[in-house]
């Protein structure tokens, strides 16, 4: 195994812009609707460059890894309040080189023609909601994009980013096997480098978990999710994409998310906007901040000086577990090291159990989960830190 990158003391930041054009029924995000806001939004920036100034001052002088804006949907920021907010982190924290900036986007043709500008803005990287290729299960996710949208988008944001990389959900209602495998195969056809493909998820507080509740629709069964799973993955490996984590693939290691690979190694990283969680290490403490997440009462606590509505430090032990929970997630694992904080040890216990059933693996002091580990990593996970 090929030795991995520590993040060291570089930092990356998070902007989270909570406001959507429509909210998704299987949503449960800290999001509102993008309707009569435009003040309101003029003030919310002005207050993540204000919280990004004090984070700063509380980190001293750090480096740029990189940069996300999530949401929400941050396609709908004005391009010069995103190039706003890219300029003040490269004065606030000089990268050593250039940086990968991500930022969510919906492929609505009315975003699309916004690409050109959110690229001049600074944006190198677009995230891009697709979802499903099928105009009926666009429907039913409660997208307002068609299909052909969704194609036109992508050439567009192809065009204007070097790196593009799309989102599809998979395990709908009625969804075959054969389906999802012709599904899959369109979409590798229009030529990204990253795909997150993410299984259905049924939140109890959203409109689907209600809707689930009341038996007006029910979810596929494990085995169906299971085999819908197990597509994906021979479907994208396929292609070229490798799978170096549970649901993101990417054609070469070029191609992989460097932000997300920065938090999943256990880096620092900045939250801001409504609701952002952050992990920053403050007086040698590994800190975890959660923002307050109404939009008036983040703008308010960043004027008060106390943008967060929570601030605590991690133990060794929660920082460990919180490393492993991440890391096992990706193809790189985690140091032995880390769990030998948490008391586990190849050589007794769960983790010995986990490796003799053929679950996780252990090579160049790192474990690893195994094929037959990932699709049932949740209860690895719990198998092994309970």
């Amino acid at each position: 195994m090929p030795s991995v990158p520590h993040p060291g003391s570089d930092l990356a930041l998070y902007v989270h812009w909570p406001y959507c054009a429509r909210i998704c029924p299987y949503c449960d995000f800290n999001v509102v609707r993008d309707r009569g806001r435009g003040e309101e939004q003029a003030s919310l920036v002005a207050a993540i460059l204000a919280d990004m100034e004090a984070q700063a001052a509380l980190t001293g002088p750090r480096r740029l890894a990189s940069i996300f804006f999530g949401g929400g949907t941050p396609s709908l920021m004005a391009p010069a309040a995103v190039a706003a907010v890219i300029d003040r982190a490269h004065a606030l924290f000089p990268p050593r080189a250039p940086i990968e900036i991500t930022l969510e986007a919906n492929p609505t043709d009315a975003e699309a023609a916004r690409f050109a500008a959110l690229a001049g803005a600074g944006v190198n990287r677009l995230s891009m909601g697709v979802q499903a290729l099928d105009d009926a299960a666009l429907a039913f996710l409660g997208r307002n994009h068609s299909a052909d949208e969704a194609r036109r988008a992508v050439a567009v944001a192809a065009r204007a980013f070097p790196r593009l990389s799309i989102d599809l959900i998979y395990a709908r209602p009625d969804q075959t096997v054969a389906g999802w495998a012709a599904e899959l195969a369109g979409a590798i056809d229009l030529g990204f480098e990253h795909v997150s493909p993410y299984q259905l998820t049924i939140e109890p507080v959203t409109a689907f978990g209600r809707g689930v509740a009341r038996g007006a629709w029910t979810p596929p069964d494990e085995d169906c999710s299971a085999a819908l799973y197990e597509t994906t993955q021979t479907v994208l490996e396929a292609a070229g994409f490798d799978a170096y984590e549970v649901s993101n693939h990417a054609r070469g290691e070029a191609a992989r998310s460097a932000h997300n690979l920065h938090v999943w190694r256990g880096g620092d990283y900045l939250g801001l906007g409504p609701g952002a969680h952050g992990r920053l290490t403050l007086d040698g403490a590994r800190t975890a901040t959660v923002a307050h997440k109404g939009i008036g009462a983040y703008i308010a606590g960043v004027a008060a000086g106390a943008p967060w509505s929570e601030r605590d430090s991690q133990s060794l032990r929660d920082a460990a577990e919180e490393k492993v929970l991440l890391g096992l997630r990706t193809v790189e694992g985690v140091a032995l090291t880390d769990l030998a904080v948490l008391g586990r040890t190849g050589t007794a216990g769960p983790l010995a159990g986990l490796i003799a059933d053929g679950f996780l693996a252990v090579e160049a002091g790192r474990v690893r989960a195994t094929g037959a580990g990932r699709p049932v990593l949740d209860g690895v996970l719990r198998a092994l830190l309970v």
